[in-house]
């Protein structure tokens, strides 16, 4: 919904509201141009443009007859054999409104599909490539099977660089008439790792709090742990005083609702920034690697935290 928002509002170009994905634009805007369109495979990290390319892609070819040629389903929410066999299959085999050939279907999420779905996927775009095209969009494209994947040209979508998300800021800030900070914006793009939508999602909680955007306002959305915290617990770490340490830790996670794993994530930036020997940088980011692997196969995350900062101790005291 968010995609489709900025699509509709700031539409400057053909290929509007994608940022960061250059080389992909130019190749789908020959291939619309020729309407020579087989099926497509866009694979990348969450809110990089998949979605909102896709549904560009239809609203340029069909124009006014677009929702009469589309058929949008999530694979995640409908996964099943079943999906493939009535619904795909039905919209599929009828013909198309208009003066383009073929209709599109888009498969959101289809690394979701049950290998049975993707199989029967396979035979009906095949099957119906005459008069349907597929799009399909995934995180990850090795879930998706070979045989679909070589029926489709791949496009790999990448996270977007910080002045991509600026790009996004700074039109979203003249748009809404927004006061953003130079730091908010470099919060913001810390924040979201570079995920597009992500930065307009915290943008749209921090500007109904107020029109004047900073880094405290973004702080409190975020929910992180913020870097200065996460500092004083490995420099008392290191300094030997685990009780200290572990005491900060707890305040953390507990005053700040900060999840084991978000902590984890903040110390893993934060041990390259230590005045320690780059050695001994490396044993603590394989020891920060193994204690989140712990943590997401269930264990307790602050027992795991105070083995973390206790090997922070040992590294402090050159053992």
């Amino acid at each position: 919904m968010v995609s489709e928002i900025w699509t509709e509002k700031y539409r400057p170009s053909k290929f509007p509201g994608i940022v960061g994905q250059d080389d992909i634009i130019k190749k789908i805007e020959s291939l619309t141009n020729s309407l020579n369109i087989p099926h497509l495979l866009f694979t990348g990290p969450a809110g990089t443009g998949k979605s909102t390319l896709a549904l560009i892609i239809v609203k340029e070819l069909f124009e006014k007859n677009w929702k009469d040629n589309y058929l949008e389903l999530n694979a995640s929410d409908e996964r099943g054999i079943n999906v493939i066999r009535d619904k795909v299959k039905n919209f599929a085999r009828t013909k198309s409104l208009g003066n383009i050939p073929f209709k599109i279907i888009f498969l959101d999420e289809a690394d979701a599909l049950t290998p049975e779905a993707q199989q029967a996927l396979r035979r009906t775009m095949e099957n119906y490539s005459a008069t349907c095209r597929f799009i399909l969009s995934c995180n990850y494209s090795s879930k998706i099977i070979d045989p679909i994947q070589s029926r489709c040209a791949i496009f790999r979508f990448k996270l977007l660089e910080k002045k991509d998300i600026e790009k996004v800021i700074k039109k979203i800030e003249e748009g809404e008439r927004l006061q953003i900070n130079p730091e908010a914006i470099e919060m913001l793009y810390e924040g979201s790792e570079g995920d597009c939508r992500r930065v307009i999602n915290l943008l749209q909680s921090t500007a109904s709090i107020s029109p004047v955007i900073n880094t405290e306002l973004i702080s409190t959305i975020i929910s992180s742990a913020k870097p200065k915290d996460i500092r004083v617990v490995l420099d008392y770490a290191l300094s030997g005083d685990f009780q200290k340490s572990r005491e900060k830790l707890l305040d953390i996670m507990l005053k700040e609702s900060i999840s084991g794993q978000d902590v984890i994530k903040a110390v893993q930036k934060e041990i390259w920034n230590l005045p320690v020997e780059p050695d001994i940088k490396v044993k603590l980011t394989e020891k920060t690697g193994e204690t989140e692997f712990r943590i997401v196969e269930g264990s307790d995350p602050f027992i795991q935290l105070q083995s973390l900062i206790a090997s922070f101790v040992l590294a402090g005291l050159g053992r």
